[in-house]
């Protein structure tokens, strides 16, 4: 099978999620990076009454219209606990930020205009009808849809839905993503590590990516070299309901290397194998009935790398989310020479660090902070120490040119995924 672009590979895997997982109602306080599955109207007007924008008076403007003028305070209207009377001429109510505008007042005259004596309050400066007054419906009113499907909650959606009303919010189940470690050289870490052997640190670090893109995983820990192993591993994880099915690792040609001939003999329905992609070329991407494969490779940048590009933007996928497909890079400024690129798609790890660059425009000069990434001398797909240094992927297309400090180039910025 030769060698797909990273393009193509996204493409099929997305294509693999069929739809959105089912639907649940979920409480405000757990919605953080969950889908929204169904488009949310507002239950409610905001503000619900007219409301006082600053601390002072409520008041008549027919009897503000020039000052100074003594008006009689007639009561209190706080944040919940209105004024339930009625502002007559020449009255006034004392109010506070948020409180309701009494019956009767038309305009709110600011604490620092007036002067306060007993039951009298002067106020120094005119106004005139609406002043400091939020009407009810400024935000937004009943039946406004105001937040849509497919977008993915953050603390700002959750403030809206909570102020339109909404005590829980019907989302996407989370997909449940079943993480395998393979090969007798690992150990779980903090376990005793023999004379040749090292530890899954791939395991840990993809459940966590897992997770912090909505899924519920699940550790399967490490399946050793034999078809038994690994067939048992596999059914476990086809027996716990999982959306996607993640292994680490043997997905290669070698003697060793016996996940496909595992999955292959539970049904599983290859997609593609092997990506035009450094690091990460061999790559596996499947079915087994509803149950998404995705063979990351062993080496674990390898292994980041294409979770980043993969794993996370299938989760996303099946929450729903509509910018599942959407490209993770952005622009920035290359720090340090770069000889040509060959056939595969080149995700460097590097370093970014923001730098003034200067700007010629047309009517003078000006400086921009910009990102400069510089990527590191040491690429080996093997050293978590330079991806531990590294806050970036630096792209590079297949068959790049070479390219020089201060050209422009594309990032992936690992800490939306890490």
């Amino acid at each position: 099978m030769s060698l797909i672009s990273v393009e193509d590979a996204l493409s099929r895997v997305l294509a693999s999620v069929e739809k959105p997982l089912d639907t649940e109602h979920v409480p405000l306080a757990s919605c953080a990076g969950r889908t929204l599955a169904e488009n949310l109207s507002a239950l409610r007007d905001q503000p619900p009454f007219p409301a006082s924008a600053m601390d002072g008076y409520a008041v008549r403007s027919a009897d503000c219209t020039q000052a100074p003028v003594n008006l009689q305070i007639i009561g209190t209207s706080a944040a919940g606990s209105r004024f339930t009377g009625v502002v007559g001429p020449m009255e006034a109510v004392r109010i506070f930020t948020g409180a309701p505008v009494p019956d009767g007042a038309d305009a709110v005259v600011l604490q620092e205009d007036t002067e306060r004596s007993g039951d009298q309050v002067t106020v120094k400066e005119a106004t005139r009808p609406n002043r400091h007054i939020r009407p009810a419906g400024l935000d937004f009113r009943a039946g406004n849809v105001l937040l849509q499907a497919g977008m993915r909650l953050d603390s700002r959606h959750i403030a809206l839905a909570a102020a339109m009303g909404h005590g829980t919010l019907p989302a996407h189940r989370k997909p449940r993503v079943a993480v395998l470690a393979t090969g007798d050289e690992l150990v779980r870490a903090g376990e005793p590590v023999g004379l040749d052997q090292i530890t899954a640190s791939s395991l840990p670090a993809t459940i966590l990516m897992a997770e912090k893109a909505g899924a519920e995983a699940i550790d399967l820990g490490i399946a050793r070299d034999t078809l038994e192993s690994l067939d048992e591993r596999i059914q476990a994880a086809r027996d716990a309901g999982a959306d996607i099915l993640v292994t680490l690792g043997g997905a290669s040609v070698g003697e060793h290397d016996l996940v496909q001939k595992a999955l292959s003999r539970q049904g599983m329905d290859l997609g593609f194998w092997r990506v035009a992609l450094r690091p990460g070329k061999p790559l596996m991407h499947g079915r087994i009935g509803s149950t998404l494969l995705l063979g990351l490779p062993g080496n674990p940048v390898s292994s980041l790398v294409c979770a980043v590009l993969f794993l996370v933007p299938a989760i996303r996928a099946f929450l729903g989310d509509q910018r599942a497909a959407d490209d993770p890079a952005e622009d920035a400024i290359l720090g340090a020479d770069l000889p040509p690129n060959k056939e595969r798609q080149d995700y460097m790890r590097a370093s970014l660090t923001l730098q003034d660059i200067p700007l010629s425009l047309a009517q003078g000069s000006e400086r921009l902070m910009l990102p400069v990434a510089t990527p590191h001398l040491l690429q080996d797909s093997s050293m978590l120490s330079i991806l531990e240094r590294s806050n970036a992927l630096l792209v590079r297309p297949p068959h790049a040119p070479a390219a020089v400090a201060g050209e422009a180039c594309r990032i992936v910025r690992l800490e939306r995924f890490c």
